[in-house]
């Protein structure tokens, strides 16, 4: 079951990007809370609402808030998406109605075997880890200024479209163009049912240069090979393949992390790179320790990065509590990946 519980708001700050951070006092406990207001609406103190208190029960390390399920003082009278039909997170008591990108294309609803244009042949760069977004958008507009770059929120982490402070500062600085949250992820700017489609949509109808793909904040986990987030990468990978993308796989790297696994290239990027069933582009720092096997089979390119530019340029330099200065190699792989990709163009 949910664990759910009853509580009163007793604090509500401002929305910020579709979310509203709140205290919530739950059986005489004061409690930090979010709202999606595009979900439940906003909320007020003094409104009785119920939330979902089990991530923070469990001191998960991305869970220290709970989340509002219902606001029963004024979250009752939602009308859903006008002329929406499509549900997101659907058979569960959140599925909602939403306008898909792939209903946009160009030939929509035309003919009765409806085909894709392909190739796109254009690059796209799959992550597995939040995190990598601002380095890799930042390097991408570094190499080659004024490109457009479509952002594509995938599972993995968190589902919330407006959960990311990360994406709109990259929006606000016109480092990405677009943000469209695709499968289950939801409400960003634009939905997608698939991450083929939209991919599809944002590199063929929309006029994007490239497409980064790759999860929300947070990252689902286990210390397994194959139960983690990072596995979204390989399907990402895969659709872009199969769309005639050229694609590149960021990795993930730690000079820092305290976990053996994700010390010099994760476990997360090499469990992908070994499952893949076509080659990718995977881009090193210039001066990174960790060698891939001599006979690998994906395109490994070595790749000068600027982290003192990064640093100067005041985007986000935290990775699981580590700065730049803890965890360098972090944000040069990303950095590396989004000036190769910038390079395939």
């Amino acid at each position: 079951m949910l664990k759910l519980r009853r509580g009163t708001v007793v604090e509500a700050e401002p929305a910020d990007g579709g979310m509203q951070s709140l205290v919530i006092e739950v059986e005489g406990e004061r409690r930090p809370a979010l709202g999606d207001v595009g979900m439940v609406g906003p909320a007020q103190p003094g409104d009785d609402v119920v939330v979902n208190v089990e991530a923070r029960d469990l001191e998960l390390g991305s869970g220290g808030f709970d989340i509002v399920h219902a606001n029963l003082s004024r979250g009752l009278a939602g009308e859903g998406t006008p002329g929406a039909h499509v549900m997101k997170l659907n058979y569960t008591s959140l599925q909602h109605a939403v306008l898909p990108v792939e209903e946009e294309e160009e030939g929509a609803g035309a003919g009765e075997r409806p085909a894709p244009a392909l190739p796109l042949a254009r690059p796209v760069a799959v992550f597995g880890l939040h995190g990598q977004l601002p380095p890799l958008a930042w390097a991408i507009g570094q190499a080659r200024p004024g490109t457009r770059v479509g952002y594509v929120q995938t599972v993995g982490g968190a589902l919330p479209g407006g959960l990311s402070r990360d994406v709109r500062e990259l929006r606000a600085r016109e480092l990405l163009c677009a943000h469209v949250t695709a499968g289950p992820a939801y409400g960003a700017e634009a939905e997608a049912i698939t991450t083929a489609g939209a991919l599809h949509q944002g590199l063929h109808d929309a006029g994007w240069d490239v497409a980064v793909c790759g999860p929300g904040p947070g990252i689902l986990g286990s210390a397994s090979a194959l139960g983690h987030g990072g596995m979204a990468a390989l399907d990402s990978a895969h659709a872009a393949l199969a769309l005639g993308c050229r694609t590149l796989l960021v990795a993930r790297m730690s000079a820092g992390d305290p976990r053996p696994r994700h010390l010099g290239i994760s476990h997360h990027t090499l469990t992908v790179l070994a499952l893949l069933l076509e080659r990718v582009v995977v881009a090193l720092p210039a001066d990174a320790d960790p060698e891939l096997p001599d006979d690998y089979r994906h395109d490994v390119r070595r790749v000068e990065v600027d982290l003192e530019g990064y640093r100067r340029s005041g985007l986000p330099a935290r990775t699981m509590g580590r700065d730049l200065d803890q965890d360098p190699d972090f944000f040069a792989a990303a950095l590396a990946a989004g000036r190769a990709l910038a390079e395939l163009l």
